[in-house]
């Protein structure tokens, strides 16, 4: 098995393994991150590469939906 293959194994099952509280919190927190994406002026967007629409498009996602990279 390779070192790859293991860390992406690893990680399916960390995730797998989360309680209740650890999901409803890593929610909370993607929804709170995504309020404040979607308050930013544009200097602010413009400064860390984002136009208004995809802060738009970032903030109107689901929760659930998150980039696998934000997971631990």
């Amino acid at each position: 098995m390779s070192a790859t293959h293991n860390m992406h194994f690893t990680a399916a099952r960390r995730s797998a393994m989360r309680s209740p509280l650890g999901l409803f919190t890593e929610a909370l927190v993607v929804w709170q991150q995504r309020r404040v994406l979607a308050r930013l002026d544009d200097a602010r967007l413009c400064d860390i590469g984002l136009s208004r629409a995809d802060a738009q498009r970032e903030a109107t996602r689901p929760l659930w939906d998150v980039p696998n990279g934000w997971r631990a």
